[in-house]
C-alpha cells in the first residue's frame, strides 16, 4: 500500500513541477542539498523528497526554500504548473 501511496504523488504534476524548480534554482547556484537544507532549516531528506516530488511541502517550509534560494514565492512556482 505504501508503494502505492508513493507512486500517486510521485505522478502528481504540481509536486513534480515544483520539485523540478527547486532543484533548478538550487543547481544555479551550485550548491548541494545539504547546502539548501541548512540555508533553509530544513533535513537534507526532506529536500530531497520534494525535488523528486515526493513530498508535499507545507507553505511553511516553501517559503523557507523561497527565501534560502533569494526568490520570492511566485519566482518559486515559475513554469509550475
Amino acid at each position: 500500500m505504501a508503494a502505492t501511496c508513493a507512486m500517486r504523488k510521485r505522478k502528481d504534476p504540481l509536486l513534480r513541477g515544483l520539485g523540478w524548480r527547486v532543484r533548478q534554482l538550487r543547481e544555479s547556484k551550485t550548491w548541494t542539498q545539504e547546502i539548501l537544507a541548512a540555508r533553509a532549516g530544513l533535513d537534507r531528506s526532506y529536500v530531497a523528497g520534494i525535488e523528486a516530488g515526493l513530498r508535499n511541502p507545507s507553505t511553511k517550509a516553501v517559503a523557507k526554500l523561497a527565501r534560502a534560494l533569494n526568490v520570492t514565492l511566485s519566482q518559486l512556482f515559475q513554469n509550475v504548473e
